[in-house]
């Protein structure tokens, strides 16, 4: 079966009906076709022609215990025959007191107090706030600038959005929004010559120090880091001297570190906290969300010290609150969710998985000259495409590599998270990040039907001419 062929077996959706689904407000000039699922468990989908799929990157990156968890749905439907909701600036729930101390026990000294809300977009932009808040109590108004990489992402409201480091959205946010102070992404696949991963790690650490210095650090509020990259990098992995060398640089100009783990976090990572592998670098405030909720509960969480959220309640107090912070029903889901990490031991399972999977992975870079990397960590991995390994040369834009390789993925039953993030400037990848649930057996059959895909795309690259 053909690309065109392919599309058109997904592809009942031309004229959508009145209302619509989510993607009615999508780009039109998408060649990808969505199949309309029907039900989900595990790590499966079935659509409504009875089709099976891999959900081989968790949706992406949130259903971290797979789909249908019987004790999750069960505590979220016990929950809500109890108490459904009480907003929290006119009453206290028990599931609130509950949720927060076992999420603070996870992180540990440094990180005793935790926020709630119902998403990542709206945790970073808690962050940014509490630092902003913080600062103005100190006496300090004029910190304001936020630095971030580029490229990044960091949500999806306008503010974390003007966060990010992708400069194709700059005529969106020109004159509407205030956007992040940019520094290099510490990348470790393509870099200057004469460069190793360390010695650009070293660069980009010192082009934050002269980012600093150029803004004023009297100006600058915060500096905004995925510390294990997602769609936007490539599940980049800095080295640890890279984050040595950014904590000591924040505490000497006095700057809110902060780790945006919604996507690397949650045991994804092998750890639940993801800043636990880098102990002696940890970050000032911790945002997490995705799997903390697993896809069951929108759930988002920022941490911070006593020492900080303490004296800020004092002085000036952080009292930005959503309609549905720490919600009942979703506390519930949050510590079944956390149960459920526990009686399964999901994040050591995830450095193993992730082992395995990035094992096949470099065999079938091996065997397809279209994978230039394979990076990551435990199971939060991406598969760098090339038209030739030697040079590392992209393949062409017009070729939308990362497009076709979603429609082969369907056509073999597997769901695969890619898009050419920011125009492609930086190359082209997807993410292979599938429930931490998976077991070895069904890291195969990702590995078999991936397999497929990119068979079917180095075809299509052969054909085109565009493969060295």
């Amino acid at each position: 079966m053909n690309l065109d062929q392919s599309m058109r077996r997904f592809d009942a959706w031309n004229q959508p009906p009145t209302g619509g689904t989510q993607d009615v407000f999508y780009s039109r000039k998408s060649i990808v076709p969505l199949p309309m699922m029907e039900r989900a468990e595990g790590i499966w989908f079935w659509d409504e022609s009875g089709k099976s799929y891999i959900d081989a990157s968790s949706g992406p990156m949130v259903s971290a215990l797979g789909h249908g968890n019987p004790r999750v749905i069960d505590a979220i439907a016990r929950q809500g025959r109890k108490l459904d909701y009480a907003y929290t600036l006119v009453a206290r729930n028990r599931l609130n007191l509950d949720y927060a101390s076992r999420l603070a026990d996870m992180a540990g000294p440094g990180f005793e107090r935790v926020s709630l809300c119902s998403g990542g977009s709206e945790a970073i932009d808690n962050a940014l706030k509490f630092a902003r808040q913080y600062a103005l109590a100190l006496g300090q108004p004029t910190r304001r600038r936020v630095i971030s990489l580029e490229p990044s992402y960091h949500g999806a409201t306008i503010g974390t959005l003007a966060a990010g480091g992708n400069v194709a959205l700059h005529p969106f946010l020109d004159g509407f929004a205030t956007r992040a102070d940019l520094v290099p992404a510490p990348f470790a696949y393509r870099l200057p010559e004469g460069e190793t991963p360390e010695s650009y790690a070293a660069l980009c650490a010192r082009a934050l120090e002269r980012k600093i210095e150029e803004l004023g650090p009297e100006n600058v509020l915060a500096f905004l880091i995925e510390p294990v990259g997602g769609i936007s990098s490539g599940a980049v992995v800095p080295p640890p001297s890279y984050f040595k060398a950014i904590r000591e640089i924040c505490t000497r100009h006095g700057l809110f570190l902060i780790f945006d783990e919604v996507l690397c976090g949650a045991g994804r990572s092998g750890k639940f906290i993801t800043a636990h592998h880098w102990p002696k670098a940890l970050p000032d405030i911790i945002v997490q969300a995705k799997g903390i909720g697993a896809g069951y509960a929108p759930l988002g969480a920022m941490w911070v010290s006593r020492a900080l959220a303490d004296p800020l309640a004092e002085i000036a107090g952080f009292d930005f609150s959503y309609s549905y912070n720490a919600n009942p029903m979703a506390c519930a889901a949050g510590l079944a969710v956390l149960d459920e990490f526990e009686r399964l031991d999901l994040c050591a399972n995830a450095a193993t998985r992730g082992a395995q999977l990035r094992a096949g992975l470099e065999a079938l870079q091996q065997r397809y000259p279209i994978i230039g990397d394979v990076r990551g960590m435990g199971l939060l991995l991406a598969v760098e495409l090339v038209a030739d390994p030697v040079t590392k040369a992209s393949l062409p834009a017009e070729f939308q590599a990362t497009s076709r390789l979603r429609i082969h993925g369907l056509e073999h039953g597997i769901m695969l998270y890619a898009r050419a993030s920011a125009g492609g400037r930086f190359g082209q990848w997807f993410l292979l990040a599938p429930p931490l649930t998976v077991t070895a057996a069904e890291i195969e059959e990702i590995l078999s039907r991936t397999d497929k895909a990119l068979r079917d795309l180095s075809r299509d690259a052969a054909v085109a001419g565009y493969l060295a």
